[in-house]
């Protein structure tokens, strides 16, 4: 092959690509104009958080729902990175229920990491690809007032239930949604740390699915989206569950299809379409721009639940 076919065959391959990312861009133009001026709720988190390359995709995910019109808000978690935190300061720390028992001192390494190192981290992705994020915490203009969350567990001799005492843990009380809402009107993007407030100035760890739900059902959300390390809600023929309703998922509780860490995932999802959001789904967030490929393509990726 001559210097000058080879150009042209390099011409052709570039021409092909293009036509391919026009086509791409004509396809998604419906679905940008049906989120436009709505407000989705991003809880981020998982490996798609702590893998560089998804890291990046999620930022320019982001960005681009922000610059075509829509309202994102983004709450993350860092389990791991608290996790890893507390070993190098040797504390020790328990779970319940997958709760981390969180006393004075963890809360503050707690508040440290979620509200310090990951919170600017996520900013700082956001706004090296053209966006203007600001980061927050719940204890941010009382954006999220929390109450200490309580467990029971029954003794298995005496059947007694007994009432576990998980410290800091919290639970969101009332969120400042008018505070959210001013966001909409401006070219900001809020990413969030899952720390409330106590009435009594109290600092609360809130597990970031529960404080993602909370914030969407304040403001109305069109859709919650839950970035997780699975593909979404697997039925019992092993496929992907793409859409449910909340009849249908309560009875796949019930009889066993949805079980272990997809519960609470699940009742997340329930609770904030309950309180308002015109859907939540659960979201592999190790594909790369799962966002994107979930809200501008006809199916989505995920499992999308909702009221009817």
């Amino acid at each position: 092959m001559t210097m000058t076919e080879k150009y042209t065959s390099k011409l052709d391959d570039q021409k092909t690509s293009w036509i391919k990312k026009a086509s791409i861009l004509s396809e998604a133009l419906p679905y940008m104009r049906r989120y436009s001026g709505r407000t989705i709720v991003i809880k981020y988190g998982g490996h798609a958080m702590g893998d560089e390359d998804l890291a990046l995709s999620f930022a320019h995910d982001v960005v681009l729902m922000k610059q075509v019109g829509m309202n994102p808000i983004v709450v993350h978690g860092g389990g791991p990175q608290i996790g890893r935190m507390l070993d190098r300061l040797k504390i020790e720390s328990s779970f319940v229920d997958g709760l981390r028992v969180t006393d004075k001192a963890t809360v503050e390494v707690v508040e440290m990491v979620l509200s310090g190192s990951i919170n600017k981290s996520i900013v700082g992705a956001i706004n090296s690809v053209g966006g203007h994020a600001v980061g927050l915490s719940g204890k941010d203009n009382n954006l999220v007032v929390a109450e200490a969350l309580r467990r029971t567990k029954k003794d298995p001799d005496s059947q007694i239930e007994q009432i576990l005492d998980l410290g800091f843990v919290g639970y969101p009380k009332h969120v400042n949604a008018d505070f959210l809402k001013m966001f909409k009107s401006t070219n900001i993007i809020p990413v969030i740390a899952p720390i409330g407030l106590g009435e009594k100035g109290e600092t609360y760890n809130i597990n970031a699915d529960t404080m993602a739900g909370a914030l969407a059902g304040a403001v109305k959300a069109e859709r919650l989206l839950l970035l997780t390390d699975v593909a979404g809600v697997i039925g019992s023929d092993k496929q992907l569950l793409s859409d449910m309703t909340e009849i249908q998922t309560q009875k796949l509780i019930a009889d066993g299809t949805i079980h272990g860490g997809m519960i609470p995932k699940v009742n997340t999802c329930l609770q904030a379409v309950d309180h308002g959001v015109g859907g939540a789904v659960i979201i592999d967030g190790r594909v790369e721009h799962a966002l994107l490929l979930e809200l501008f393509t006809e199916h989505g990726v995920g499992t999308l639940i909702r009221k009817q």
